[in-house]
Order: C-alpha cells, then structure tokens, then sequence
C-alpha cells in the first residue's frame, strides 16, 4: 500500500469530549513515535482463510484540517475472495470510534450503491459482515490492486467515513489454454534456433497466484523459452535445438504446461502435434517484428485496423502465404478479425475504453511450405468524451429544520463519469438563486450544503437542480433534481393587526355582552401556529380586571363582565397577550382602548334655588316697580351626563300668572315680562321644567314662590302664611271628587228606588189585605217561610209560607172552625190557636197557607 496519506471525507463532528481529546492526544503520541522509527510498516485490517483464526490489525488514519471544522476518517480492511457469506469483517463501530449506545440514534449505514451489496453492517452493534460472496476476478480482473471504497454515514450530527477494502487474491484459478491442441508443420530443413511462438496460457489470478511458467515435455529436438510482454505476461516460445529429419520421424508429440505460484501451485496443458514437412528453403517474413497503433473507441464497426504483411523469397506454392492468429484473448477475438489472404485486421465489434484499455495479439503467417513466421500486434485504444457523469444520490436528509445553520450538510452526491484523464473530470454546480452550495468532498463525492439561513414561511420546499459537467471536448453533462422539504421550527411570535386597538362600548351594556374581538396571525405550522390569548394587565385600580373584562382564549373574543358606567370611568386600557403553542413558546402584546360612550341617563339636577324637603324653594321677592325684563331670579341647574345629553332647557311649567314671567331656555333667568299690577297675586307661585337634549329626553322640576314687596318688612307676612301643600290640596280635591261622586250615586239609588217601589204597588190586587206576621208563628219548625214581607200596598199585608218539599202549588184555605167565633176577626183573641188544630186543618207537605186581615 501506498504510504502517502490517506484520502479523507470531512463530514459534520459533534463537539469533542473528554475522551475524544484524550484519544486524540494518544493518537498523536502514537503517530510522532511512527515518525522517529524508520521503514515502519503501516497496519491493516486483514482477515485470513477461515480455517485459521482470525488476525486484524487495524490502522487509522486521522488528519486534522485547520480550516474545517469537521473531521473524517478512514479504514481499512484487507479479506480475502471467496469469504463465505456472513463472516465478520471487523467491528466498525469500535474502529471508528463511535459509542455503541448511539448507533441506533446516529442511523449508522452504508450509503455508496456500487459496492453496497457485498457488505452489510449492523446498526445496533455495528458489526461489519460479507453480505455476498466475492470473487476477485470478477470485480477487478488483472488489475493488480482490487480496492472497494465505500462511504459510511452517521447522522445527528452528519459524518461520512470512508471504508477501503482490499480484496486478496487466492489461488482459484489454474492456468488454461485457449486451445487444448496446438498443430505446427516445420519443415525438415528448418535451421537449429528456429524458433515457433506458442499459444500463451491464461490465469484469471494475479500476483504469485497468476501464470508464473511453462515447461515442455522432454524431447531431443526442441526447449522452450519463456519471455513476458510488456503488460505482465508471459508466453512460450519452441527454439529448434536439433535438426529435424522427416525420414526418421514424420511427426513429435510435445506436453505444453502452464504452472502458477500458488499455494497449492495450479496447472494447464496443451498438447503440440508437429508434423515434419519436406524442405522448404524460405519462411515467411513480417514487414515489421512488433505493430503498434491506437485506435479511437468511437471507430466504426467493419473498419480497418492494420494490415499486417509478411513476404517469402520462394517461388510458386511454397510462397503463398496465409494470415491467422496464434495467441489472441478471448476477448481480443471478439473484437477483431483477420482476412487470411491479405493480413487486415478488422474490427468486429465497437470498443469501449473503459472495457479495455489496449489489446496485444499474435499474428502467424504461414507459406506454403508450412514454414512459420510471427509478429505481434499492439492497439491502443484512445478514451472519448462519450460518457456523462452519473449522478447518484448517496444520502439525503430531509426535511431540513429552517434554523438550520448555514454549512449544514443536506445531502451526499457521488458524480462518476467512467472516461479517463480530462474526460473524466467532473465538476458540479445548483442553481445560483438558491440558499444552497455544493462542494467538492472526496473522490467523486460531493457534499450539498446550506449557505445561508433558511425561512419556511418564504419557502417551504426547494426543487434542486444539479449539474454535473465533465471536461470532454465537447463537455457531457447531466442533471439530477432533488426535492427538499423545509420543516417549521417556532420562530415567528404572534402577530396582531395593529399594536393598539381603540374600542367604543355604550354604557349601560348588558354584562357578558362582546364587546370586541382581537386576532392574531402566526405564519408557523400546527401547533406552533396555535395562538391562546390572555389579558395581563389594565390601568384599573379599583375592582380586579376580572371583574370587567373577560377574553375567550381561543378566539380572542372580548367580554364585558358588567354594565359599564360613563359617569363612573370614561375610558380603560387593557393588555392582550397572543402566545403561540410551541416550545418555546412566544408570545406579543397588543394594547386595548375601551372608551365609554355616554347614554342619557341621567336626569337633570337643580343647584339653585335648592329646593326644600318639600321640593319648593325659598320665597323671591320682586319690587313692585319691576319694569319688563326685570331680572328676578336664575335656575342653576347641571346634568351628570355629556355631550348632547347634558345640553339643558328650561321653561315654565305651571305659574299663577302665565303672563307675568318668563324664563331663559337656556340661560334659566326667570324676568318679568310685564310692569306688575295692583290686581295681580302678592305671592306667585311658579313650578319651571329643566330638561335635557338626549334622544329620550330626561327633565327635573323646581318650585318658585314670589312675593311682590319692596323690602322684607313688607314680604315677611307673606311669607309667614302656611303655605299649602300642592300634594294635600291635590288630596283634598281627590276628596271633593269623590264626595261629590258618592252624593250623585246616593241620589241615583234613591230615586231608582222610589221608581221600583211605586212601580211594584201599582202592580199588586187591591182585594187582599196585609195579614198578620205575628199570626203563626207558634207553628213552629215544621214550616220554613221562605218568602217574607210580601209586596201588596197597604192597607193589606201578606205572608206565604211553603213547605219545604212542595213540588206543586197549591193554596189551602183555612176551614172556620164551629167553636170560635169569626164575624168580626179583628176583635178575636189569636191566642187559642194551637198547634194541633193546626196540625189538623193544613195540608203537611203540599199546601201553601195564607191569611189576609183586614187593618182597618
């Protein structure tokens, strides 16, 4: 291996701790005690065949840059081909210095897609395993070195690890020949040091496991010489070391074999037949021992190649000659072909340079004779611009927060273009309007980072584009977009309309009315989007605040919590809170106005004259010499309310003389409107109506007693007198009312009486007289008299008596009784009536018993 320093990959590193700086330091020590021992040699990873246990030895490459701040590293492990599927390769978590605890966190995995299917590693232990077998022939062919790179990634916070692998060739392959016959005719009179080119054996090996040497079963008339071609390989060669009689042997029948330098050493065979021809005195001959050319990758199919010449002194058959290929790889026979007759070289099939770089082929010219004669051919093929970059996304993380600082790593690219030298030079670039760049990190690989911050709310996803151009003339390219996604991050507060609100609410509100509603915006998403409101504070002092305003936290709606008064405070001022509900959360502030507007409701009131406990004020005097316009006396009144609502008028509600007085509407002077009289009223009474300019008009009345006097002495009688209550001379004229009501209905109920009982005696017989009430009235209980106080006009008088259950109406008479005398009944004793000689002359139940007397 190389010991130049190794390749490294600067990925994002968390901050180191205590043990990283400890390890740190030891690896230095380490490293500068390397540097005092010379020829040290530098450790791998190697793993041996599986029967033997298992020896690693590990190396770790760490170099520090002093302008990154991240650090990379770089493994290496050596296993042989062929390991079986599932077997430790090492440990990566413990080679790459990383905490077991926080693989399945940090998503430890293998990004690079070309060599990813024949390895596999364990995200919670970070066992590194063969995945699929490998064969080394396969993968790398005769390249010397077979090296697989891949790129490890740990993430929170992103670091990309290279792993190198070098893959150990076994002796799997024996040497084998493209023929298992090779027939040669050689002439007799071939001269001793001829020599004949053989056909070359091949080993898919390399190293000491690849084709080594040849040896030639043991005969008298020929050795063999092996030579090695420029590419590394080696090809036999017959040397004539006897003459050949053809006379004593017509033919030979020689073992070719090729042996490797494995362990155990592998083998191949071919068997040479060589037919002893008459004498032929002149072998063909090439223009030239060696042909080198180059040939472009883009040459057509059926082109020509070369042609190859060969020229033979003889005459006649022995000078025809005839082209083919000795010793070709299977690989170069598909690719060309040979006319026999003029020696060209064709081409059979496109080349691809990064197939084959170059091909060698034998070519055998053969005359007619059967002498031989070769050459080689060398082509070169030339790379062209004919492959565009690759584009392959490693790695990608998204979405991206949009705190996200600039240089944070997004996405891991790996660009290949398979042409070589300038053609496979690649650079890459994004669009220039976007918060992204991309660098170059390490072999193809490309790193796509942040460079300045990001903001969700202006954009929430990206479409990136990026180029991949080579060097070609003309350049390839490619492109591959990615989408990113930007995730939210709570990084905008809430956000009112405006910072102060100015609110308008009538007094008198009815409590728990809305009043107002408040809205925030917040541009975040979901819950850092979700905004509760809240009130602080208020400049009211007196009652608690939630004793006036209320806020509903989701909507911000405003709630008056009582009835508002104008005359009690005209305006308060609140503090609304929006909070949003992510974590942290933020908050803002709004500044809420409420300004009470007045109602009427407050009536007007008089502040001079004051009035008494009786609601009239004190007496006035007016001079009997008042001329009109004389100012008498003035109204004071105010009202509590503002505005329209506390504009005043006055005017005179009720006065002993209309005429006399007048009042300012809105001044409230009272004046006299005329000279006095000696007929008008020495006391005057006025009763004046202050009222307001609201839309329902409230009003307030006072009382005013004038005298008319010129000085008090002259006043004081007057203003001695009882006054008399408005209220008890409105009593006593309810009383008079009422007096006068009750006297009419008195003399309506008389005369209606008079009427119906004047009426009723026109009505009744004048045959029948009034009777006597007192007449029966020993009959006792047997009789209830249910009609009394009949209604014939005197000098009659009657009383019925019914029984109680009489259902019919009779009238019985009563019989004379023989032994008491009835001529003159008014002169009769009543007193010998009994009741059993009435019991014995009046029906019991159905009779009804009537006595008429005469009372004159």
């Amino acid at each position: 291996m190389d010991p130049s320093p190794l390749r490294l990959h600067h990925g994002t590193m968390p901050a180191p701790d205590n043990n990283f700086l400890q390890h740190e330091r030891n690896l230095k020590t380490r490293i500068r005690k390397e540097k005092m021992q010379t020829k040290q040699p530098r450790k791998w990873m190697k793993i041996t065949g599986s029967r033997e246990p298992l020896r690693r030895q590990v190396q770790l490459s760490l170099l520090f840059s002093l302008f990154c701040l991240t650090m990379s590293e770089e493994v290496w492990y050596s296993i042989p081909e062929e390991r079986e599927k599932g077997s430790l390769v090492g440990n990566l978590a413990t080679d790459l210095g990383l905490s077991k605890r926080d693989l399945v966190k940090r998503k430890l995995r293998i990004v690079s897609a070309a060599n990813a299917q024949f390895f596999t590693v364990n995200e919670e232990h970070g066992d590194f395993y063969v995945r699929d077998q490998i064969d080394r022939e396969a993968i790398c062919g005769k390249s010397p070195s077979c090296v697989l790179n891949f790129e490890t990634v740990v993430e929170n916070p992103l670091n990309v690890f290279h792993i190198s692998i070098t893959i150990e060739d076994i002796n799997d392959n024996a040497p084998q020949f493209l023929k298992d016959d090779i027939k040669l005719e050689i002439s007799e009179s071939s001269l001793t040091g001829a020599i004949f080119p053989l056909e070359s054996a091949e080993d898919p090996d390399v190293g000491i496991n690849s084709l080594q040497n040849y040896q030639l079963s043991s005969n008298q008339y020929f050795t063999l010489e092996v030579k090695e071609s420029p590419d590394g390989n080696k090809y036999p060669i017959l040397v004539q070391s006897k003459p050949l009689d053809r006379e004593s042997e017509h033919s030979l029948h020689l073992v070719l074999t090729g042996l490797d330098g494995g362990e155990p050493r592998k083998t191949g065979t071919a068997q040479i037949w060589i037919n002893v021809t008459d004498a032929n005195d002149n072998p063909p001959v090439f223009t030239e021992e060696v042909y080198k050319l180059s040939l472009k990758e883009s040459a057509p199919k059926g082109s020509l190649v070369i042609q190859v010449k060969a020229s033979d002194a003889d005459e006649g058959p022995y000078a025809q000659i005839r082209y083919s290929f000795s010793n070709i790889p299977a690989k170069a026979r598909q690719k060309f072909s040979l006319d026999p007759e003029s020696g060209a070289i064709l081409l059979r099939e496109t080349l691809d340079f990064e197939e084959s770089r170059s091909y060698m082929m034998l070519v055998e010219a053969k005359d007619g004779g059967g002498l031989l004669a070769h050459c080689k051919v060398e082509i070169d093929v030339l790379d062209e611009n004919d492959n565009a970059p690759e584009i392959l996304l490693t790695s990608m993380f998204s979405p991206v927060p949009e705190d996200s600082l600039p240089g944070t790593v997004i996405a891991l690219i790996n660009v290949d273009d398979r042409d070589e030298g300038e053609n496979g030079k690649v650079t890459c670039h994004i669009q220039y309007n976007l918060p992204f760049k991309i660098l170059s990190s390490s072999n193809s690989y490309y790193k796509l980072l942040t460079e300045s911050p990001l903001d969700r709310e202006k954009a929430s996803g990206y479409n990136i584009t990026i180029t991949a151009t080579d060097k070609g003339s003309p350049p390839l390219s490619s492109n591959k977009t990615i989408s990113l996604q930007i995730s939210d991050i709570n990084d905008n507060p809430p956000a009112f309309e405006k910072s102060t609100y100015s609110v308008f609410v009538p007094e008198n509100n009815p409590s728990g009315a809305s009043i107002f509603a408040l809205k925030a915006s917040d541009p975040d998403l979901n819950r850092n989007s979700r905004i509760t409101y809240s009130i602080l504070n208020s400049n009211m002092e007196e009652l608690p605040l939630s004793s006036y305003v209320s806020i509903n936290s989701e909507t911000g709606t405003i709630y008056a919590q009582r009835s508002f008064d104008y005359e009690q405070f005209r305006e308060f001022q609140i503090q609304v809170k929006a909070q949003d509900g992510g974590s942290p959360s933020l908050s803002n502030n709004a500044t809420v106005w409420v300004y009470i507007l007045d109602q009427n409701d407050n009536s007007p009131r008089v502040l001079y004259p004051f009035p008494g406990a009786e609601g009239s004020a004190l007496f006035e005097m007016v001079p009997h010499s008042a001329e009109p316009g004389y100012l008498v006396t003035k109204v004071v009144a105010v009202d509590a309310d503002s505005g329209h609502n506390a504009w005043l008028s006055y005017q005179v509600l009720q006065a002993t003389e209309p005429a006399l007085f007048t009042i300012g509407t809105h001044t409230g002077e009272i004046r006299t409107s005329r000279a006095l009289l000696e007929k008008d009223a020495v006391k005057q009474k006025l009763v004046i109506l202050v009222k307001d300019n609201g839309k329902a008009p409230l009003s307030a009345t006072v009382v005013l007693n004038l005298v008319v006097a010129e000085n008090f002495q002259e006043a004081l009688p007057e203003m001695s007198k009882p006054a008399i209550d408005s209220k008890y001379q409105s009593d006593m004229n309810a009383i008079l009312v009422i007096a006068l009501a009750l006297v009419s209905f008195l003399f309506l109920f008389t005369v209606l009486t008079v009427l119906i009982l004047k009426c009723r005696r026109q009505r009744s017989p004048t045959v029948l007289g009034s009777y006597n009430t007192d007449l029966y009235s020993s009959l006792g209980h047997k009789f209830s008299c249910n009609y009394n106080n009949g209604t014939l006009t005197l000098p009659y008088s009657y009383e019925v008596c019914l029984a109680s259950k009489a259902d019919r109406n009779e009238f019985a008479f009563l019989k004379p009784n023989p032994s008491v005398a009835t001529d003159d009944p008014i002169l009769k004793d009543d007193s010998g009536i009994g009741n059993e000689s009435l019991g014995e002359n009046l029906i019991p139940d159905n009779s009804v018993q009537v006595r008429i007397t005469d009372t004159f």
